[in-house]
């Protein structure tokens, strides 16, 4: 109860029209004492992130506990939050909003009607990259893992929290917090979404790719993550086992984990929506003989992708003629036998072949010709390379970063 009125008391405390100020602030971008936007976003004991304002009011009430656990802190430092801050920052200047220092309110009627003339003044600057923020940082990521190392598990699961959130903002940071040691206390909570959406931008980095492939739950416990998760804890896992298996030495491992047929799956799940990102999980994994004699052994697979290439997306359908090819190519007369007994593969891949560019072009009538046995001879010294094919999903990871690994879901 005690908690409860000081809440409500913050909240009255705030301005009451914020929400028609500035309708859908990210609830990551609230503070959970007044559900107002952080202005100054710092860190407690705890792992839990609150506005300075707020906590330090919090504290010097004299309450001791977390507000959002109720967890006794074992001290009062406030550690920035600067991760957070930049992002808030950069929402602030996307959205046209102002953010007022001077006052324990960030938005209110009188404000909302002079912000567009003092929108010059307080325009929100984003945070520079001096020494002093990577610092800051870096501080930040140790004390972070820290909490990993030697928290609760809700306390890990915050920390992993706030750890993906400092991913987010740039190859920097999530060089420092791979320096800081957080891969393998990530690793306790590999099932985790947090944890996968962190090791997610983590994979990214090529010297990542090697430390997390060489867990050995991490692996397993993405594809379990593929199979079980939420369609955002999917795609996280689907995008962090495809930069993994960028790697050569980690197509294995995915392949070992069972991937492949969880892949496979995900292609007739509509409700997971992350097909194209499947797809070219499989493509890459086609690379390796393991792959490509774990992806022959589906019966369905073949008919899947003659559907996709009629209804798929233009990336969905570039990665399933990847994929057809290097089926006809090493699948021998099976595939062949699947492509011509489907009454809908002829016409699909002949449509194709007139459309994108001329060397994929050149791999449909490659498939189109084998499948029809006019030219086999020649697939004889043709030179299957996955890694070439898989369109756009590997350079579009940097854009889809904030969106498709659910920053605010």
């Amino acid at each position: 109860m005690q908690q409860s009125a000081f809440i409500s008391r913050n909240h009255d405390y705030s301005s009451s029209s914020q929400s028609s100020v500035v309708p859908n602030i990210p609830d990551e971008f609230r503070c959970p004492i007044t559900l107002d936007l952080m202005r100054d976003p710092v860190i407690v004991a705890s792992g839990h992130t609150y506005d300075r304002h707020s906590i330090a009011r919090w504290i010097n009430s004299g309450h001791y506990t977390c507000p959002k656990s109720g967890q006794k802190l074992l001290h009062m430092a406030l550690i920035p939050n600067y991760a957070l801050k930049s992002l808030i920052h950069q929402w602030c200047q996307d959205n046209n909003v102002s953010l007022n220092e001077d006052k324990a309110s960030s938005f209110s009627d009188s404000e909302s009607g002079n912000r567009k003339g003092k929108q010059s003044e307080n325009a929100v600057d984003h945070i520079s990259a001096t020494k002093a923020v990577a610092d800051a940082v870096k501080m930040t990521a140790e004390f972070l893992v820290g909490k990993l190392a030697t928290g609760s598990v809700e306390i890990q699961r915050q920390a992993a929290y706030e750890l993906r959130l400092l991913a987010k903002t740039g190859m920097d940071n999530r060089r420092m917090i791979a320096d800081a040691g957080a891969i393998p206390f990530l690793g306790r909570l590999w099932s985790r979404e947090n944890a996968a959406a962190a090791i997610f931008s983590l994979s990214m980095i090529d010297e990542c790719k090697v430390t997390i492939g060489a867990r050995p739950r991490a692996i397993p416990a993405l594809v379990g993550l593929l199979r079980d998760g939420s369609p955002a804890g999917k795609r996280d896992a689907a995008t962090a086992l495809f930069n993994l298996a960028v790697y050569n030495a980690n197509k294995i491992s995915v392949v070992v984990a069972g991937a492949v047929p969880v892949l496979i799956d995900l292609l007739m799940d509509d409700k997971a929506s992350i097909t194209d990102d499947a797809l070219a999980v499989l493509a890459l994994l086609l690379g390796c003989s393991q792959g490509l004699e774990e992806i022959r052994k589906s019966r369905v697979l073949v008919p899947l992708l003659t559907d996709l290439l009629r209804f798929g997306s233009y990336k969905g359908k570039e990665n399933s003629i990847t994929l057809l090819l290097g089926l006809c190519k090493d699948g021998g007369e099976e595939v062949a036998r699947c492509l011509l007994i489907n009454p809908r593969s002829i016409p699909s891949l002949q449509i194709l072949a007139a459309e994108g560019s001329r060397k994929l072009g050149e791999r449909r009538m490659h498939c189109l010709d084998y499948s029809t046995g006019w030219i086999a001879p020649k697939l004889e010294n043709f030179t299957f390379e996955p890694e070439e094919q898989i369109f756009s999903f590997k350079d579009s990871v940097n854009s889809n970063l904030a969106v498709n690994s659910g920053l605010y879901s």
